[in-house]
């Protein structure tokens, strides 16, 4: 049996779950992971098998309820070589076939549960693992049929396996009596799998380390993903553990009009909110903000939410605002995202992988569909707060975008995150002079002072355009205004535009 340093954990070959476990599972000891069928428990056990083979070590799967074919099966479909994994079959069924010819004495289920353990205690015996998966405990469960003799099976495997230095996993399926704690109690640790069904959309799942002794680890809900190659883990974002150095400056819209009106330009480190009617200017302005990133280096990375890429790239183009160009090159980034397909702590992940690859500005249009990936909306403000904190203690910028209900009047939003933000920019529609405009104001900037008037936004092939302040002008928040002056500063300012 090879093992590796006992004070090292074993890593479960699962980035995002050893993160979780901070470095792995501690070594020599039984752990339960649960959930129901088809969750992913036989992928982890896997990952957590060739791991060990990867590591030099010994590894031993003792299938109850999976066939070595079926086995092999999972491995293709993952692109994985399990030829030096040890697979040992157990069939409950052959086992109990083969004591039904021999015994007429004892009880059939006590003969089957010792003639089942006999068998697995000689393959650990000849084989001597270093890591041990044992699947499943349902067959156990069955063949012991009474909830004394079952306990004190399971603690006999875990004082067995203990002084022989092995880390074992248990499988377990989850539909025993979930009142019934006796696993729990007597594994070192419990990962708890769970499989979310959604009323639209792909499935879910997330996994709760739910206890773990002697050791510290991130508690709470973690996404997770089967996709080819294992499962792929989402650690919970937690902001506090992620502070970096970074220079406060203010940083240029690529507008100059705009940056005098907010204060002299956008706070490195800072969030920024567009919110508004849809079609009022707030993705123009955000995309003006991306063009600005790209061309001083930052390389900005764009998650669109509301429209496909194609869609996103001729929008900005018709600005003169050629982002598509910088995609290209790798000055910039934009991820076309599937809300339906997508979990909160999945988007997080990819939000991490882009600051890590070094961008330093992130726009998120909408905050809209960011609310159709949740499976709650009350989550929605703690998983947007705790993000937003993590990119501003990176030193990143960050640009989100919210469309209100309405066009004109009375406007709502479906969740109140202008509190998280630290520069809020409102864009209305109002009527003037036959025509319909867009204005644009800055209603707050936490970092300091900005100005209060409300100026006339307009796009053209050119750009953004900001002209002067609307002095003429009563009620264009609402977007019901009432004209107190002339008219003709409006299209002065649309002809200099």
């Amino acid at each position: 049996m090879t093992h590796a340093n006992a004070n090292e954990p074993a890593s479960t070959g699962i980035q995002g779950l050893d993160d979780i476990l901070c470095g792995g599972l501690p070594r020599g000891r039984m752990y339960l992971v649960q959930g129901e069928p088809g969750v992913g428990k036989t992928t982890l056990a896997l990952q957590f098998l060739l791991a060990g083979i990867a590591n030099g070590e010994t590894s031993l799967y003792i299938a109850l309820s999976e066939t070595k074919s079926e086995l092999d099966d999972i491995a293709r479909s993952h692109g994985w070589d399990i030829a030096k994994l040890r697979v040992q079959e157990l069939s409950a069924a052959e086992q109990s076939a083969q004591v039904d010819e021999q015994n007429t004495l004892f009880d059939p289920a006590e003969v089957d549960l010792h003639e089942t353990t006999r068998s697995l205690l000689a393959a650990v015996e000849r084989l001597r693992p270093a890591r041990v998966v044992f699947d499943s405990l349902s067959e156990l469960r069955l063949l012991a049929q009474h909830p004394l003799r079952y306990r004190r099976q399971i603690l006999a495997l875990k004082e067995y396996f203990a002084g022989r230095g092995c880390t074992v996993l248990l499988l377990d399926d989850g539909h025993a009596d979930r009142t019934d704690l006796q696993l729990q109690t007597l594994a070192h640790g419990v990962l708890s799998l769970e499989h979310l069904v959604p009323e639209y959309g792909g499935d879910r799942r997330r996994l709760r380390v739910v206890k773990l002794r002697g050791l510290q680890y991130r508690g709470g809900y973690h996404d997770f993903a089967i996709e080819r190659g294992g499962l792929v883990v989402f650690p919970r974002l937690v902001a506090a553990e992620h502070h970096a150095a970074f220079v406060r400056e203010l940083m240029s819209s690529g507008n100059a009009e705009l940056d005098r009106l907010v204060g002299g330009g956008f706070d490195r480190g800072s969030s920024t909110l567009l919110i508004g009617p849809a079609g009022s200017g707030k993705s123009a302005i955000a995309s003006t903000i991306t063009l600005a990133a790209a061309e001083r280096g930052e390389r900005p990375a764009v998650f669109v939410f509301d429209e496909n890429r194609g869609v996103y790239f001729a929008r900005a183009c018709s600005l003169g605002l050629d982002l598509e160009e910088h995609v290209a090159a790798d000055r910039a980034f934009v991820r076309q995202i599937d809300p339906a397909e997508l979990s909160p702590g999945q988007f997080a992940a990819m939000v991490c992988q882009q600051v890590a690859e070094g961008s330093r500005v992130v726009v998120i249009d909408s905050v809209n569909g960011f609310l159709t990936a949740m499976p709650e909306e009350r989550f929605l403000v703690v998983q947007l707060h705790e993000l937003l904190t993590y990119l501003a203690q990176r030193g990143v910028t960050t640009v989100i975008v919210m469309a209100q209900h309405g066009i004109v009047g009375a406007m709502n939003a479906p969740v109140d995150v202008t509190y998280l933000a630290d520069t809020v920019v409102l864009t209305r529609y109002f009527e003037a002079d036959g025509a319909v405009r867009k204005a644009l104001s800055v209603l707050k900037r936490r970092a300091g002072p900005h100005e209060s008037t409300i100026r006339q936004l307009t796009l053209g092939p050119n750009g953004i355009a900001i002209g002067e302040p609307l002095r003429e002008f009563h009620g264009v928040m609402t977007g019901v205004p009432e004209y107190v002056g002339a008219a003709r500063a409006l299209r002065d300012d649309e002809q200099r535009s």
